[in-house]
C-alpha cells in the first residue's frame, strides 16, 4: 500500500464478479463493518446490469456514520480493464463493454454521501494479490505474486509494498501465458496457454476425454485423484506443470520467488500442491528463483479485501 491509512477512516470495496457483486464498508485494519451482495444480471443492458450494485452502494451508505463522508473506494473486476481509463470489459459479463465503471460508480456514491469520492480499480486477481498481502498469507513478504486457481487463472503482483499494475492495470496475467507455442487455440487468441490445461474445468475436460466419469467439476476430480484414481492423478499433474511453467517464468521474468496460490481448486490441498511444487523444481532453474515457494492463501475474501486495500492507497 502506498500510504499508512488513517486508523479511524473507513473505505468501500467492490468485488464483481460473473454471478455476484460484493460491497462493504472496510475499516483501516482490516475489519469489514457492513457487507452486501448483489446479483449480477444477465441479458440486461449495461445500465441495467448496472443498477442493483447502484442500489447496494445506496443501502451500505446509508448505515449510520456514512453519509457525507468522502469515501475513498476500490474496485475490483475481472478484465481486461483499463485503470487509468476507469473502464472494464470483464468477460463473463457481457453487457459491460468498455464500460466507465469508475465514473459510474463514483455517481452513485456521490449521490448517497453528497461528497466527491476518489476511486480506484484494480483486477480482480490484483485484489486477490494485495488482499492476502496485506492481511493473509503474505502479510510477512515486501515482494509477491498471487494467483487465483478455479474456473480461470487469475494473478497479480506486489513488488516492494505496491501494486504492479502495468500500463493499463493488466499487468501478470499469468494464465495467458503460453507454456506450448503450438497447442491449440486459447479463447484469448493465443496458443497453448495456461489456463488451457491448469483451469479447473480444463482439467475435468480432459479427465472425460481419457475416460474418467467420476463427476462434473474440480472437486470430484481432485477427490478422485486423492482416492487413487490414475486419470485424475495424471491430468491434475499435466495441468499443474503447464501452471508451474507458468509460475516459473513470472518470477524469472519478476525476480519475485515468493507466490501465494488460492481459488477453489486450490483448496484441494497436498493433490494440487504437491505436483506442483515438484513441477516448479523443473523450470524455476535461474539462480534467484531456484528457491521459488508457493504457499496456500488464508482469505476467503481476499478480492474484496483487495479492493479495501486499493482504496487505501488513494
Amino acid at each position: 500500500m502506498a500510504k499508512e491509512p488513517d486508523p479511524t477512516e473507513s473505505v468501500l470495496a467492490i468485488d464483481i464478479g460473473g454471478t455476484k457483486i460484493a460491497i462493504a464498508v472496510v475499516a483501516a485494519d482490516g475489519t469489514i463493518t457492513h457487507e452486501a451482495r448483489v446479483p449480477t444480471l444477465r441479458d440486461q443492458d449495461a445500465d441495467a446490469t448496472f443498477a442493483p450494485l447502484a442500489d447496494g452502494i445506496a443501502e451500505i451508505i446509508s448505515q449510520p456514520g456514512l453519509q457525507g463522508t468522502a469515501l475513498r473506494v476500490g474496485i475490483g473486476s475481472a478484465g481486461p480493464i483499463d485503470s487509468p481509463g476507469g473502464w472494464i470489459s470483464p468477460v463473463n459479463i457481457p453487457a459491460w463493454r468498455q464500460y466507465p465503471i469508475v465514473a459510474k460508480v463514483a455517481e452513485a456514491v456521490r449521490a448517497a454521501t453528497g461528497a466527491e469520492p476518489a476511486v480506484g480499480l484494480a483486477q480482480d486477481g490484483h485484489c486477490m494479490a494485495l488482499g492476502e498481502h496485506w492481511l493473509g498469507a503474505g502479510k510477512d513478504l515486501h515482494s509477491m505474486v498471487g494467483m487465483v486457481l478455479s474456473t480461470g487463472v487469475g494473478a497479480g503482483a506486489v513488488i516492494n509494498d505496491r501494486l504492479f499494475g502495468g500500463l493499463t492495470g493488466n499487468a501478470v496475467l499469468l494464465g495467458h501465458i503460453s507454456v506450448n507455442a503450438w497447442g491449440e487455440e486459447c479463447v484469448c487468441g493465443g496458443h497453448g496457454c495456461v489456463e488451457m490445461y491448469a483451469r479447473g474445468p480444463a482439467m475435468v475436460q480432459a479427465a472425460k476425454a481419457a475416460g474418467w466419469t467420476g463427476g462434473d467439476d474440480a472437486v470430484a476430480l481432485t477427490a478422485a485423484a486423492r482416492s487413487g484414481n490414475e486419470i485424475a492423478r495424471t491430468v491434475i499433474d499435466n495441468g499443474m506443470r503447464a501452471l508451474a511453467a507458468g509460475i516459473a517464468a513470472t518470477a524469472t521474468l519478476l525476480d519475485v520467488p515468493d507466490f501465494v496460490l488460492g481459488g477453489g481448486v486450490s483448496k484441494a490441498g497436498e493433490v494440487i500442491f504437491e505436483p506442483l511444487r515438484r513441477h516448479i523444481a523443473e523450470f524455476a532453474t535461474m539462480s534467484y528463483v531456484k528457491d521459488l515457494r508457493v504457499r496456500p492463501a488464508q482469505l476467503e475474501n481476499a478480492g474484496l479485501l483487495g479492493a479495501a486495500a486499493l482504496a487505501l492507497s488513494l
